[in-house]
């Protein structure tokens, strides 16, 4: 479904991205692992056309979208939750929610699909079908992830790019978005790219995995090959710390 090849991104002068190379097949759900400042929310970012390589190239089912705006890549089949929501929180979480449908709001045929859409977004959190009238800055973060989850999915993606889904979220709410990502891509075979800075907790839930390093992938292989990894252990997922994901 995607390849990306030897991409080279920018920001300035700063090379945020070194001939990076990866892949991922229908279904699957791949991680991305490093350390703050590798790369991996610039790596999101270059696949959603928000901060275009320089160099390289990116196929999302062997068509090329390395320079195409970012709205075209999202009509394509691809979504980014970003870091941190990103929610607009004076309006309320049903526009929020139309708002991600905003490449389908003038065709009139599409009217009653995005309504399904929506219903199925509200059948995976009920709690935002209680809250739809609600504003979304009066959610608590665990609603508003969901939120931001749900907008991304109201385009209707094949490939679903996540960044941070637990990111200031107690243990128990992150276990639930969790499950959620894993029922997606078990029940409606939504592909995912995963970076997450629980190391441990998005390798226990992935198929594959890709460990970045100041901007170049230093490692690659199966999720369970890599909780095995011995620098990986030592270096992203703290086996001295108390283990507080264990599912």
């Amino acid at each position: 479904m995607l390849k990306i090849k030897n991409v080279n991104t920018y920001y300035g002068q700063v090379h945020a991205l070194k001939n990076v190379s990866l892949h991922m097949s229908a279904g699957e759900i791949v991680t991305l692992i490093g350390a703050n400042g590798a790369g991996k929310t610039t790596l999101l970012n270059s696949l959603s056309g928000i901060v275009p390589p320089r160099g390289g190239e990116i196929l999302f089912q062997d068509v090329p979208i390395t320079n195409l705006a970012p709205h075209k890549i999202v009509k394509m089949g691809i979504s980014q939750v970003p870091e941190g929501r990103q929610i607009f929180k004076p309006l309320s979480v049903e526009d929020n929610l139309e708002l991600g449908a905003y490449l389908y709001h003038r065709a009139k045929a599409e009217k009653e699909r995005t309504k399904k859409t929506a219903d199925m977004i509200y059948e995976l959190f009920p709690i935002l079908k209680e809250r739809r009238k609600q504003l979304a800055g009066t959610l608590s973060g665990g609603e508003l992830q969901m939120l931001s989850i749900g907008r991304a999915l109201m385009a209707r993606p094949r490939l679903l790019l996540l960044d941070e889904p637990s990111m200031g979220l107690a243990p128990i709410v992150a276990q639930e978005i969790f499950q959620v990502i894993e029922n997606l891509s078990r029940e409606s075979e939504t592909t995912i790219l995963l970076v997450e800075q629980n190391a441990r907790a998005a390798l226990k839930m992935a198929h594959r995995g890709y460990v970045l390093e100041t901007g170049r992938l230093i490692l690659e292989g199966m999720a369970a090959d890599l909780l095995e990894n011995k620098e990986v252990q030592r270096a992203y997922l703290g086996k001295d710390k108390k283990e507080i994901w264990e599912r």
